[in-house]
């Protein structure tokens, strides 16, 4: 897939690339950057586990794989926003619901017919594998979740900041728990299509928590997380296009070396 810069967006898949990372890299950060303010992190490698399940159980149905993750995603982060506390220390359990998600979703794999492609596209991603149909729905479903995140995001960043203080003041936390790991699932089953669930972390997790090493505040974070994960997205496919390397690894690689290089520099001075 090697090329020059200009031949590089001559080709319609590459524009399709371009454009899905850069609203899934959107919406995943600014979702992320609530995730890992109140250390949830751990459920979105849980839901994006369970979205695997449901991606290969609707294939193999002949449904859609982005559908039936999205309807698996979102009733695993609904029951998880349920549990609320009880979920805490139980990392056990969660693992070996983890792992149970993932063999079912290999489980189902297992019947496919036809190319291992799917499992790949799946559990890596392949952006540039992005069809006019599913840009479309990326579209739909990122302003849906941003403008979800939007009108929570005052109670969210209340409670998530000061939980006391913010049930005090007859925030309904729970009701805003369960509401945001819904958005998180919405926002794993976009992320899923860029970067796989083996490496969801990579747009979730990496530009947030380096926004986070960089700034306090709580705008200016989210906005840096965004431009980060954009430029990382972007930055990786434009690598891969010139290496011929996959393209998650090398966003994977960026977002972790942007992490690790902020805070050695944090760390100098």
């Amino acid at each position: 897939m090697r090329g020059t810069p200009t031949r590089m967006l001559e080709y319609d898949f590459m524009q399709r690339a371009f454009a899905a990372s850069g609203i899934v890299a959107v919406v995943a950060a600014a979702v992320g950057y609530f995730l890992v303010l109140r250390g949830q992190t751990f459920a979105g490698h849980a839901l994006s586990h369970v979205g695997f399940a449901g991606a290969t159980g609707a294939a193999l149905f002949g449904l859609s794989p982005l559908g039936g993750m999205l309807v698996f995603t979102i009733a695993a982060g609904v029951s998880m926003g349920l549990l609320g506390e009880r979920l805490s220390g139980r990392d056990v359990a969660i693992g070996i619901v983890l792992s149970l998600a993932l063999a079912f979703g290999l489980f189902f794999l297992s019947f496919y017919s036809t190319n291992s492609a799917q499992a790949t596209s799946i559990l890596f991603g392949n952006v540039l594998a992005v069809s006019k149909a599913t840009l479309g729905s990326l579209v739909i479903l990122a302003f849906i979740t941003l403008a979800a995140l939007a009108f929570i995001s005052r109670p969210l960043a209340f409670s998530s900041l000061q939980p006391e203080l913010a049930e005090a003041k007859g925030v309904p936390i729970r009701l805003v728990g369960v509401l945001f790991l819904a958005l998180v699932a919405l926002a794993v089953a976009q992320s899923v299509q860029i970067v796989g669930v083996l490496l969801v972390f990579a747009l979730m997790v990496g530009p947030p928590a380096t926004a986070q090493l960089l700034t306090n505040r709580l705008i200016p974070g989210i906005l840096l997380s965004a431009g980060l994960a954009v430029a990382e997205a972007w930055a990786g496919i434009a690598l891969a296009f010139h290496v011929d390397w996959p393209t998650s690894f090398c966003i994977t690689l960026l977002s972790a070396a942007a992490y690790l290089g902020v805070l050695l520099f944090r760390r100098s001075v």
